[in-house]
C-alpha cells in the first residue's frame, strides 16, 4: 500500500463496532499512502494530507489483498491470489466480494484491499497525525512490549497496587499494549508465574523475568507468522505457525513441556477467557 494512491473507497456496511464516519470516503479518495504502521492492536495508515486511518481488526477481522480484476467478475479460486481460501467465503454474484467484506479500498495499481469482519467487532476511524497520541482510541494505551519503554522496572511500577490476577493485568491495554490471550499464557509459563498470582505481588525481580519472557514470546511468534488456530491468516493468505510451538496454550491435559516436570497443563477461565498453565511450574 505504501506509495500508492487510493482511487476509490466502498463502504458496504457502516455499523461496525463504532460507526464509520460519514465523510470517510471523501477524505480518503485521492490521498497517497505514506506509511503503514501499528500502535497496540491498531493498524495506522498515514496519508499525504496528515490524516491517519485507524483500523482495528476486532476478534476475527482481517485485511486481504485482491489482485486486479474486473469488478463484474465472480470471485473464483485462483483470482483471490492474496488472502484466505475463496472456497470458505460466501460470494456475492457480480462483485467478487463476500457478505462480510465491509470496506473495500481501490489503489491506483488496480489492487483492492478488503476488510472482512464476520462479527463486526472491528472498526475504522480517522485522526489527525499531529494529535494522534491524544486520540481517544490511543491516548490511554500502555507501553509497547517490544519498545524501549517496556522494561522490568516499568512493568513493576505499572503492577504496583493492582489486586487483579497477573494474567488479567497483561491483557489490560493500559498496562501493556497489544498483548493477547495466547501470548500472555505463554509468557507467564516461561516466567514461571501463576496466572492466578495477584499482580501487586509480582515485584521487581519477577517483573524483569516476565518482561523478558513476554518479549521473547512475541518475537518468536512474529518470526513464525503468528498463530493460526481457526480463522487467522496473513493478508497474503499464508497461515501462522507459532501454534506448533505452544508450551501451554490449548494444551489442556497434556504433559508439561518443562523437562522433569510431571504435571499436566490445566485450563481455567479468567475474565471469560481461557487460561492455560502448569500448576507445578508456575507459582
Amino acid at each position: 500500500m505504501v506509495g500508492r494512491r487510493i482511487t476509490d473507497v466502498s463502504v458496504r456496511r457502516r455499523d461496525l463496532r463504532i460507526p464509520i464516519p460519514p465523510d470517510f470516503e471523501a477524505r480518503l479518495v485521492g490521498r497517497r499512502i505514506e506509511n503503514v504502521g501499528r500502535r497496540a492492536k491498531y493498524i495506522l495508515v498515514s496519508l499525504d494530507d496528515d490524516t491517519v486511518l485507524l483500523i482495528h481488526l476486532g476478534m476475527s477481522g482481517r485485511m486481504a489483498v485482491l489482485d486486479e480484476m474486473d469488478p463484474s467478475d465472480a470471485l473464483v479460486p485462483g483470482r483471490f491470489t492474496h488472502g484466505p481460501d475463496t472456497a470458505t467465503l460466501s460470494k456475492e454474484r457480480g462483485t467478487g466480494l463476500g457478505a462480510h467484506d465491509h470496506v473495500v479500498f481501490g489503489l491506483e495499481t488496480g489492487i483492492r484491499i478488503v476488510f472482512n469482519d464476520h462479527r463486526r467487532f472491528g472498526l475504522m476511524a480517522l485522526a489527525e497525525a499531529a494529535h494522534l497520541d491524544d486520540h481517544p482510541l490511543l491516548a490511554a494505551l500502555g507501553a509497547e512490549p517490544l519498545g524501549n519503554q517496556f522494561t522490568g522496572p516499568y512493568l513493576a511500577e505499572a503492577l504496583k497496587g493492582r489486586k487483579t490476577p497477573i494474567k488479567a493485568a497483561l491483557l489490560n491495554q493500559h498496562i501493556v499494549a497489544g498483548v493477547g490471550n495466547i501470548y500472555a499464557c505463554e509468557a507467564l509459563f516461561r516466567a514461571g508465574l501463576s496466572p492466578r498470582r495477584s499482580a501487586h505481588t509480582v515485584g521487581p525481580k519477577r517483573s524483569e523475568r516476565l518482561a523478558a519472557a513476554l518479549r521473547s514470546v512475541l518475537r518468536e511468534a512474529i518470526e513464525a507468522g503468528g498463530s493460526t488456530l481457526r480463522d487467522y491468516a496473513h493478508a497474503d493468505g499464508n497461515l501462522g505457525y507459532f501454534q506448533h510451538a505452544f508450551s501451554v496454550y490449548d494444551r489442556e491435559g497434556e504433559p508439561c513441556a518443562t523437562p522433569g516436570c510431571k504435571g499436566a497443563v490445566k485450563r481455567i477461565v479468567q475474565s471469560n477467557r481461557s487460561t492455560f498453565f502448569c500448576g507445578f511450574c508456575q507459582k
